[in-house]
């Protein structure tokens, strides 16, 4: 049986946020993910399994070893989700520059 979870279920865990950055820089066995943590191999092992669930890990077989992969597709539904509140902040970091430039040129 196949549980789906949610992609931001699996970002709240700073190990697996951690896991993800790992991989970003290139693909990965298990074992070489593990040997990056304090945490036991199943644990690492169990934080694998949420992010291939939840589909921002895909794996692919070579050999007897399963090589682990970011799914940039399903990293996009985090992207696009966040986007709208990147907007606002910049859009506030601007209006603050305005402020700061004018009370500079005020002096």
């Amino acid at each position: 049986m196949e549980i789906r979870r949610d992609v931001f279920q699996a970002i709240a865990d700073p190990t697996r946020r951690s896991i993800l950055v790992l991989l970003a820089a290139g693909a990965m066995g298990a074992g070489a993910i593990a040997n990056q943590f304090i945490s036991s191999r199943q644990t690492i092992s169990k934080h694998i399994q949420i992010l291939t669930e939840c589909g921002l890990l895909r794996q692919e077989h070579k050999g007897r070893e399963i090589i682990y992969h970011i799914n940039s597709k399903n990293m996009k539904q985090i992207a696009d989700f966040i986007e709208p509140f990147r907007q606002l902040w910049e859009a506030r970091f601007d209006k603050m520059d305005t402020i700061l430039d004018n009370l500079k040129n005020t002096k």
